[in-house]
């Protein structure tokens, strides 16, 4: 079988994308099936994380795959000086596929080139976080009812931020407005903007974060400032607290209007939100498993046709 990796989402067409979209309905209609049964599926996580990596696993169990993996590179082979292609091709050998998170830049594509096994890139640094980005898609769907045309507002972390770096590349088949809203020392890098006006994407920057700034919003996709990206932890005393979503802040907001959020939060969306209709962090991070359940079906060649047409349904 081809290698069918997914390393970034600027690979996938909207056609893809659409794609991908039906088979996380379906798995939403039915999560528990036999479909990978015999299957192995691997995590590799040289970066901390809770909902990426859980969600992964339980997407594998649910479909009846066997997980193996690490979440603390401490206790692998990497101590002792053993380099990534020697673990992803030593992993190879006993999984059907590679889930990797990695805090260098480009370690995705790299592993990739170098498995014979499919890898799923579940964050590369600063870079990007396909698998994130289809459950945002997934989520931005479901709430709006389509992806087209849309007012995506993001907010906070939009230098280190690789899931909105990720979702700018999905969105651009899709006619959106992007505004940016955060400080000059977080704000989206020059290379983005550059790929927003080779792809005719509009956006907005913004230093004002008020309930006027956010009226029109149909989706306000806040992040967190990322204190593992900073050297400088100065800078990060300066910025963490200068863009935090106040529950007045909302009283202009559209009746549509969604709350997203990549998670974890700490203190950028006040607690009181939860409970208002606006909220939606929440059940997006449930979005992830179905959206997770897509991606490995579809690295291993299963196609949407077998999974409707799939019997090994457990109620």
């Amino acid at each position: 079988m081809a290698n069918r990796s997914l390393v970034t989402i600027s690979e996938h067409s909207r056609e893809r994308i659409e794609y991908l979209i039906a088979m996380a309905q379906e798995f939403e209609k039915h999560p528990n099936r036999r479909i990978l049964e015999g299957r192995i599926v691997a995590t590799l996580f040289f970066e901390p994380s809770t909902r990426t990596r859980l969600s992964f696993e339980t997407a594998a169990n649910r479909l009846g795959a066997k997980v193996i993996g690490f979440a603390d590179p401490k206790v692998t082979s990497g101590t002792k000086g053993e380099t990534l292609k020697d673990t992803i091709m030593m992993v190879s050998n006993y999984a059907d596929v590679i889930v990797m998170r990695h805090y260098l830049e480009g370690a995705a594509q790299y592993a990739s080139e170098v498995s014979p096994k499919p890898i799923i890139n579940a964050g590369d640094g600063a870079n990007q976080h396909p698998s994130q980005t289809m459950l945002d898609l997934y989520s931005i769907y479901k709430t709006q009812g389509t992806l087209d045309d849309l007012n995506i507002y993001l907010v906070g972390d939009l230098k280190y931020g690789r899931t909105v770096h990720s979702l700018i590349a999905a969105m651009r088949h899709f006619n959106p407005t992007f505004h940016f809203i955060a400080p000059d020392e977080l704000a989206m890098p020059d290379y983005y903007k550059m790929y927003c006006k080779e792809n005719g994407i509009r956006y907005v920057e913004h230093k004002d974060f008020d309930a006027s700034t956010i009226a029109d919003a149909d989706i306000l996709y806040m992040t967190r400032v990322q204190r593992e990206r900073f050297t400088d932890l100065e800078e990060y005393e300066r910025v963490k607290d200068r863009y935090l979503l106040k529950k007045a802040m909302l009283a202009r907001a559209r009746d549509n209007m969604k709350i997203l959020h990549p998670l974890p939060r700490v203190n950028e969306i006040e607690y009181s939100i939860d409970d208002t209709p606006y909220a939606y962090y929440f059940q997006q991070a449930q979005n992830g498993l179905y959206a997770r359940q897509a991606l490995i079906c579809d690295v291993l060649g299963i196609t949407l046709e077998d999974i409707r047409n799939d019997k090994m349904i457990i109620s």
